[in-house]
């Protein structure tokens, strides 16, 4: 399957601030003898697309392809390129290019998302200071380091939220040890929570879903949830307090309550922090000079974990919940996300 170089790649590009995207190509950076070229098939949104296009986190170079959730076909290769075919199904995460050198303070940890050469999806430099483009296109080239062989195992069109939401949420699971009787709680039951839930259960770990909409009760227990907590009922929250080893936060809508949220966690349990919250935390030193426990962060995963990611969904069998639209209704597909509409993933498609 042999298709060449493509000279110029069309997507959908943000050209301003807002939640629209337009028609838009551009001419790709030189092939080098160790990237490959990706035909698209499908795409993720998520949400650091949105902020990204409405510049919300500051810094958007337009004309701006977002789009860190991808899976296609390699159409060809540079010349250095052994572990991939051309043919070969692959995705593409938030990232794609660092050094990798065991010289690396990052990479030489698997920590390779904080190489000093590292290089984001989209909206980011090369070293030879070309733009990177992401998914919302017919094509994508990428180091091929950050190319991952999807398992035939995972339906393709299930795969593009497990590069970016699914490999988020489990890395921190992975790299904190979470195991078989630890108690997991997981708030925010959305594109990253119902994804969480999943991981966490596979792991081994009992998992306490927290949300404020106790319609999703069901849904929480059926994805492995074994306890289902209603935020806004204070008996059922009461019945967890001081009983959690880990917390995850796959919301940005918490920044008030994290006083509250350090009173469900048991002596030394750990709350990480998986979306930016709005705002500043504003709390005591002496919370967690009592309580003894930490809040910490975790950003997207490196090649390793990616690749630990997919195998790991394959034999579990962790899947999104996805809607799908055509590529050519991004328009309308972003603002189904932004408006909170979508359950949970929404996937884009090019016609094949």
């Amino acid at each position: 399957m042999v298709e060449g170089k493509i000279n110029e790649i069309h997507g959908w590009a943000a050209m301003k601030p807002g939640l629209k995207v337009e028609p838009w190509s551009y001419t790709p950076r030189p092939l080098s003898d160790t990237d490959v070229e990706i035909k698209i098939e499908y795409s993720g949104i998520c949400g650091s697309d949105l902020h990204t296009i409405k510049e919300e986190w500051g810094g958007t170079r337009y004309p701006a392809i977002v789009g860190h959730e991808i899976v296609g076909r390699v159409i060809t290769k540079g010349s250095k390129v052994t572990h991939l075919e051309e043919g070969d199904l692959v995705g593409v995460g938030a990232q794609v290019h660092a050094c990798l050198e065991n010289s690396c303070n990052a990479c030489s940890r698997d920590l390779d998302p904080h190489c000093p050469k590292s290089v984001f999806t989209y909206n980011a430099e090369y070293p030879d200071g070309e733009q990177a483009h992401g998914g919302y296109a017919e094509a994508v080239r990428v180091n091929s380091n950050y190319a991952f062989k999807i398992p035939v195992s995972i339906d393709p069109v299930y795969a593009p939220p497990l590069m970016c939401a699914g490999a988020t949420v489990f890395s921190p699971m992975l790299r904190k040890g979470v195991k078989k009787g630890d108690r997991v709680g997981i708030i925010g039951i959305g594109g990253l929570g119902h994804l969480a839930i999943q991981y966490a259960h596979a792991l081994g770990a009992e998992v306490v879903a927290f949300s404020h909409s106790p319609n999703k009760r069901d849904e929480c227990l059926a994805l492995g949830a074994s306890i289902f907590v209603n935020t806004a009922n204070e008996e059922e929250v009461n019945a967890v307090r001081g009983t959690l080893n880990y917390l995850f936060v796959t919301s940005n809508s918490h920044t008030s309550q994290y006083g509250n949220l350090v009173s469900w966690m048991d002596f030394g349990g750990q709350i990480v922090l998986l979306a930016l919250p709005e705002g500043e935390l504003n709390m005591s030193p002496r919370v967690f000079i009592k309580s003894e426990v930490a809040i910490t962060g975790s950003l997207i995963a490196g090649v390793k974990v990616l690749k630990e990611t997919l195998e790991f969904s394959a034999k579990h069998k962790i899947f999104p919940t996805i809607e799908r639209f055509p590529m050519d209704r991004v328009n309308e597909a972003i603002e189904h996300v932004s408006s909170g509409k979508a359950r949970y993933r929404v996937v884009l498609e090019n016609k094949q």
